[in-house]
Parts: structure tokens; sequence; C-alpha cells
């Protein structure tokens, strides 16, 4: 009939009054501001994909729940084999798997799991993805190009993902990309902070610091983060801005700051380190225009090539990035410029209680708001 609205959840309106109640009854709600773990009565199960088996298990530990099994592997032709090792049948599920190099593995890998779980009758799918591959791809810069930000987002939905979380995605308007699964874009920085409150700004010595964005699209990231340092009490930040001229792609022939960092300690803010090329050469240049050390904190490190050893050389101090991708630390020589970026210049921070406090929400039915700001008086989620 014209002018009738579609009912969104149709199924559940059919449901006779006991079976609703029923269903009600499965998802208990908890307090606003409770840190209490998840009952352990809560219908839920969390599995892993193989690129992110460490944090998962992280955790599914700091949730104190088994890991669901799955094994995950592949044919000799290196098509993805992937067979579930229990029943899910009415059950939530929680699938870990950021969409990390392998890209296109990855991908699959968490298309077909989505597509497994669906076919096995799991009740709802929430697609954990700390890292969004193909997110750089988020719109059209030349003719006959794809939007394949927006085309992963459609996969997902079409493989029956009902709700997507992950970490400080590339712009925010991927959430838009997503028509009909709630997306829930968390920041890395609400853990990042704390880290460099308490391990590296008191070696500043009480010194001024300033927030570096590398470009102007990254302002509102740099602006969250000087806000969460000064919500934890640190004095004297002030914020700046690079702007650079490129050659071409990845070269950077010049670059201007906009604001004051001269005789201040710089900490660059960005979503991602790929091959860091551009990174150290903003280092460099800001060691040279007078900053008295450089820093960089990025959520996720991709470290692609010549990355490592260009941080090893590079006048960085620090680097701190989360764990949304495993870094590989194999076949590196001792002493090697990779060697000491790995060993004495990057510190992992845990994304894990995070993601652990996401999924109590989303369980449970409690609003994620607290999830995106830091605060002084601010307590642990729980402990690792």
């Amino acid at each position: 009939r014209v002018g009738r609205e579609e009912d969104p959840h149709p199924a559940y309106s059919r449901m006779s009054a006991a079976n609703r109640s029923s269903l009600l009854q499965d998802q208990p709600m908890a307090s606003s501001g409770s840190t209490e773990l998840p009952l352990k009565s809560v219908n839920f199960k969390l599995f892993a994909g193989s690129a992110t088996q460490e944090l998962a298990r992280k955790v599914a530990d700091t949730l104190q729940v088994p890991l669901g099994k799955a094994n995950i592997g592949r044919f000799n032709d290196g098509e993805c084999n992937i067979q579930l090792g229990e029943n899910v049948r009415n059950t939530h599920v929680f699938i870990i798997q950021s969409t990390c190099p392998p890209v296109n593995d990855s991908l699959m890998e968490l298309f077909l799991m989505v597509r497994c779980f669906r076919r096995a009758s799991a009740r709802t799918v929430t697609a954990i993805v700390p890292y969004y591959g193909y997110a750089r791809q988020d719109r059209k810069t030349t003719a006959r190009v794809p939007i394949s930000a927006s085309d992963v987002a459609m996969l997902l939905e079409a493989a029956g993902v009902d709700r997507m979380l992950s970490l400080d995605l590339h712009c925010g308007q991927i959430q838009g990309f997503f028509h009909h699964a709630p997306v829930d874009n968390l920041h890395a920085f609400v853990e990042h902070v704390p880290h460099i409150v308490n391990e590296i700004i008191p070696t500043f010595e009480d010194q001024p610091l300033a927030v570096v964005s590398p470009d102007a699209g990254g302002v509102a990231r740099a602006k969250l983060f000087m806000e969460s340092l000064a919500a934890m009490n640190v004095p004297n930040i002030s914020l700046a801005i690079t702007i650079k001229h490129r050659r071409r792609a990845g070269e950077v022939e010049a670059m201007n700051i906009v604001g004051e960092i001269k005789g201040k300690h710089c900490i660059i803010v960005d979503d991602m380190i790929d091959t860091a090329g551009t990174l150290c050469k903003s280092a460099d240049s800001l060691g040279e225009m007078g900053a008295l050390s450089v820093s960089a904190c990025c959520t996720h490190a991709l470290f692609s090539g010549p990355a490592l050893e260009r941080i090893g050389k590079s006048s960085l101090k620090h680097v701190i990035v989360s764990d949304t991708i495993p870094i590989s630390k194999e076949g590196l020589e001792e002493g090697s410029p990779a060697h000491v970026a790995v060993t004495q210049k990057i510190h992992v921070v845990s994304c894990a209680r995070l993601l652990t406090a996401a999924i109590q929400s989303i369980n449970s039915g409690t609003s994620v708001s607290s999830l995106f700001s830091v605060a002084a008086e601010k307590k642990p989620y729980y402990p690792l």
C-alpha cells in the first residue's frame, strides 16, 4: 500500500509474546558505566581469523572466554579452507579479523567466515575489523576507477554482517558506505594517550609539547589527541600542521609548518604508517626547524617494504602503534636499522581492552560512547 512503512524487523513482529520474552531474556542489560565482565550466561562466541590471532587471544583472555573452534587453512591451490569446530546455531558471533597484508587473502577469509556462520544459523554476526583494508580508496581521484572502500562494505553486508567494528578508519565517511550494518569506529588514542603520558612525556622534563598533523585531513584526529592529553592534565600543548609539496605520489619535495614547533617535543599523529617515507622525512624536517625531539603515534603499523629500515635510520625517537596488524620480526639481522626500529623505537600498545569493552557494550546493549574519550580519572577497562 502506498505510504506504508516497511517493518525493519518482520520476523520479530511475527513472533508470539512468549517467544519475544524469551529473546529479550537472552540478552541481559548491564547498568550504565558498569565495568563488570559479560555474564557467563550470555550466549555469544568469539572467533578469530588467521590475520590477528594474537590480538584475538588477548581479547578472549580479557573477556575470560575461550576462542571459538575454527579450522582455517589453505588448499594446495591457495583457496581458503574453513570449517567450524562447534555449534553456533542461535548464537551471537563476533569475528576478529584485520584485512591486513596479504589484503585480498584476509578479506576473502573474512567474507567466507561470515558466510560460514550465516549458513550455520548464527543469530547475529559482528565483524571486528581492527584494520580496514582498501580504506584509502574512498573516492574517485581519476576517471574509470572503483571506490574500493565502498565496494568492500557492500561485500561484507552482502555476506551477512549485522554490525561492523573498526579502529581509526582512514576517513570517517567509510561508515556511511555501510547502508544496513551499524558501524562503530573506535579510536586507538584512548589507549595510546595513557601510555604516552606515563612512559614518554616524563622524559620531556616539563618542556612544551606540540601535536603535529601530517596533513590538513588529519587535523580533527590531531585535535582529539591534543584534547585527550589535556584531559590527562598535560600542560603546554599546542597544535601544528605540516603542508607538503609533493613531486609525485609518495615523494615529498618540500614541507612547511603551520604553527610553532621550535623548542618543543613533537608528536606526529596519523592513522597508519605504510612505507614510512613521508613520516621519516617529516621527522627530519621538524628537527631541522628546531624541534627538540620527534615521535610518532599511529594506529596501524603496515610497515611495507623499507619502512622498518627507514624508521631505524630516521631521527624519530619513539613510534607508538597498535597491534591491529601483527609486526613480523623474522629475518631481522641484529644491529640492523630494522632491528633497531623494532627493539628500541617502536612501542606496541594493545587495543585488546578497548575491543573487549566494545564487545561487552554491544552484547549487553549498553552505550559505547564512553569508549571515544579519555578522562584523567578514567580507570582501565579491565586488567590485562
